[in-house]
């Protein structure tokens, strides 16, 4: 799967349209627009703000996930769906595990 793939395959689990992804990515519209038109890798910042909206990073992005647990993607879709704040609180309760 190449990297447009994935952000797009990442996007629908969300249940987020284009306009969606970038504004939780804090990034125009045109930017994806344009990296989906003309089928561009995006730049490694577009990257960084893409993954920070999925809510992960660069490594789990990269990651070569043939087979996903069930558990694992019940998680990623809940945490997605987190507030920044709500995210905050839930990393500090996972710290004291």
């Amino acid at each position: 799967m190449d990297t447009l793939e994935k952000i797009d395959k990442l996007r629908v689990q969300r249940g987020w349209s284009i306009n969606n992804l970038a504004t939780e990515a804090m990034l125009t519209q045109s930017t994806l627009n344009n990296m989906y038109q003309r089928k561009n890798e995006p730049k490694l910042s577009t990257l960084r703000a893409l993954c920070d909206a999925f809510g992960i990073t660069l490594s789990e992005f990269f990651r070569d996930e043939t087979v996903e647990s069930d558990i694992d993607t019940l998680l990623n879709e809940r945490i997605a769906r987190l507030t920044p704040t709500q995210k905050q609180a839930l990393l500090s309760f996972l710290k004291t595990l």
